[in-house]
């Protein structure tokens, strides 16, 4: 039996902000074990023109990830929600091996299984050169940006 993940579909606006800065949170720890356990085990996904499915398979995605885009910090937004299914945009800022840094936006979607586990995941990305004095995000959200929203640009 698989255990239930909180908050459960249907979703409402509260529930559904809730899942994404619990997502948020989760992929700001820079663990795959972590963050793979929101998956259903069969989960698929998308990511850039990566495709894979299953908990081990977005273990290994992540551990390549994150050797790769260093000092990695991510803000996620709500965009739009349905009973099973969540809209999310995101920014996230990392840097390669030669200190390059980069900030990364992107829209996911996501659907999720009735135990509040995500079956399906697309990211769309695009990495946008920055210098580190145009950086934003430093690591995880301080409670006084709990509420703040991430801007366009």
């Amino acid at each position: 039996m698989t255990a239930e993940r909180p908050p459960l579909p249907p979703f409402t606006r509260e529930t559904a902000a809730t899942k994404v800065q619990a997502a948020e949170d989760a992929w700001n720890t820079l663990d795959p074990n972590r963050v793979a356990q929101a998956y259903t085990e069969d989960s698929q996904w998308r990511n850039r023109d990566e495709f894979l499915t299953g908990r081990e398979e977005i273990v290994a995605f992540l551990t390549r990830k994150w050797q790769r885009e260093l000092d990695y910090a991510l803000r996620k937004s709500l965009w739009a929600f349905t009973e099973d299914r969540i809209a999310v945009r995101f920014q996230y800022e990392w840097h390669d091996d030669s200190d390059q840094w980069y900030r990364s936006y992107g829209n996911e979607l996501w659907e999720f299984a009735a135990h509040g586990l995500m079956a399906r995941r697309e990211a769309s990305i695009n990495d946008v050169r920055i210098t580190a004095d145009e950086r934003r995000i430093f690591g995880p959200r301080t409670p006084d940006e709990s509420d703040t929203s991430i801007p366009l640009r």
